[in-house]
């Protein structure tokens, strides 16, 4: 007999035994989704109170906490991410656009800990054996000795992990597996919160690392029931451009590390390669054109030297364009204004054009001031920096024309002075407004006519 199952609203938690398109309590529409029903107490209500033991409070001074022997998959970025290697029973959510790299990566780590000697197991919903093993063969010998189980069923990926027991267990993806109690399509809301409640379960019981495989909405969000995000204990977001070949992986959320790190990969035909010192490539590949600036940025507590590019053309369009690639478009918005009312350089008739170069994002207020230097570069025309080096830039920049500092000033300084870019333009150093920091990079080419309009 298979389980009761009914319909509860996701809003106000109505109950209805089949689905409605409009919920009867709160009048919201789709907001049913199916779930489970509750399992009846044997004894009754008040029997399962009579049952029912007193909790013992314990202060935390006294709680002991013992270490945890992480599993390091041997891949230095992504260990770093997860805050030193996989906890053992914990549930890892990774998400990702098609084609960005998560089964490759997926794969390398199985990989790397079947070498160490870790047990592992790869449950594939997407894709067959055969495609699989197709993708494995260009990561090296080690990705071959995985083992694999092609299944859609979440009764028998229940089964198989209770059997084999791995220590690691990657399902690709959560969105693929069917629970039969459930009358739901795979990927369905009640669907997948069934499926990764009872994978949870697991994970904690038996003591197995699951990483789940997550699909992405069109926005770069994760798809599925916002209580997916708050089931695991650490969700990873993997971004770049598939038209590029870097790719940047952060952490969102992780309950056993900092959510600050973040690991640089490189794309290459043998899988992803790690990118240890990724400022040497940015800075190297910087241009000395017009509207370039680097900007030092930190990811967590690494300091990270970027380009950002800006490009300033006269626009034959009613409401001109404003395109932001790698940082907030708001953010350019707001810099946009400032430099208008505070610097003497008004863009709005103008086409805006800000990328950060590599597929990189930033999203640290840190970064207004290299996107203010290079737009002030870009229209005015005049390259920056000195000799064959580019100019280097941070530094938050207020809605009244005033710079205020961004955290961790002196790490900045110092990952920019290891590739010679000095002088940084920065707060303080004698500049206080961004006209200043703009007539600073630019060497006095500013319009004062402007300025003075302003």
């Amino acid at each position: 007999m298979s389980a009761r199952t009914l319909h509860v609203c996701t809003e106000c938690g109505h109950e209805s035994a089949g689905w409605l398109g409009r919920c009867p309590g709160c009048g919201e529409w789709n907001t049913l989704v199916e779930e489970r029903a509750p399992e009846p107490s044997r004894g009754g209500r008040s029997g399962s109170r009579r049952a029912a033991r007193r909790a013992q409070p314990i202060p935390l001074a006294k709680v002991e906490a013992p270490a945890v022997k992480r599993l390091v998959t041997g891949i230095t970025e992504l260990d770093r991410v997860l805050g030193g290697g996989i906890v053992p029973g914990s549930l890892v959510l990774l998400g990702g656009s098609p084609g960005i790299g998560k089964s490759t990566i997926t794969a390398m780590a199985l990989g790397r800990l079947a070498a160490a000697g870790r047990s592992v197991l790869y449950v594939s919903g997407e894709e067959s054996a055969v495609q699989v093993k197709l993708r494995a063969e260009r990561l090296g010998r080690d990705a071959l000795q995985v083992p694999i189980v092609a299944e859609t069923e979440l009764e028998v990926v229940e089964a198989t992990l209770e059997s084999e027991r791995p220590d690691v267990c990657v399902i690709d993806s959560v969105q693929t597996l069917h629970a039969a109690g459930l009358s739901g399509a795979a990927g369905s809301v009640g669907q997948v919160r069934e499926v990764a409640g009872r994978l949870a379960r697991i994970a904690k019981q038996r003591d197995v690392a699951v990483i789940l495989v997550g699909h992405v909405t069109k926005d770069g969000a994760l798809a599925g029931p916002r209580v997916l995000e708050h089931l695991v204990d650490c969700v990873l977001q993997f971004e770049g451009e598939k038209e590029r070949t870097y790719r940047t992986l952060r952490a969102v959320k992780n309950r056993f590390g900092s959510t600050n790190e973040v690991g640089v990969f490189e794309m290459a035909e043998d899988g992803l390669i790690e990118v240890v010192d990724a400022s040497a490539r940015f800075v190297d590949e910087a241009s000395r054109a017009p509207g370039s600036v680097v900007l030092c940025a930190m990811e967590g507590s690494r300091p990270l030297l970027v380009e950002v590019q800006a490009l300033v053309a006269e626009s034959a369009l009613e409401s001109p364009r404003r395109v932001a690639n790698g940082v907030d478009r708001n953010r350019v918005a707001l810099v946009l204004a400032v430099l208008a009312r505070h610097a003497g350089l008004p863009l709005g008739a103008c086409d805006v054009f800000v990328s950060v170069a590599g597929g990189v994002r930033v999203d640290e207020p840190g970064a207004d001031l290299a996107v203010a230097l290079a737009l002030a570069s870009a229209a005015r025309g005049v390259a920056l920096g000195a000799g064959d080096r580019p100019l280097a830039a941070f530094g938050e920049v207020g809605l009244t024309g005033e710079l205020r500092h961004a955290a961790h000033p002196d790490r900045r300084l110092s990952e920019a002075a290891k590739f010679g870019l000095e002088p940084v333009v920065s707060p303080g150093e004698g500049l206080r407004t961004v006209r200043e920091a703009v007539a600073a990079g630019l060497g006095g080419a500013v319009d004062e006519r402007a300025a003075r309009a302003a």
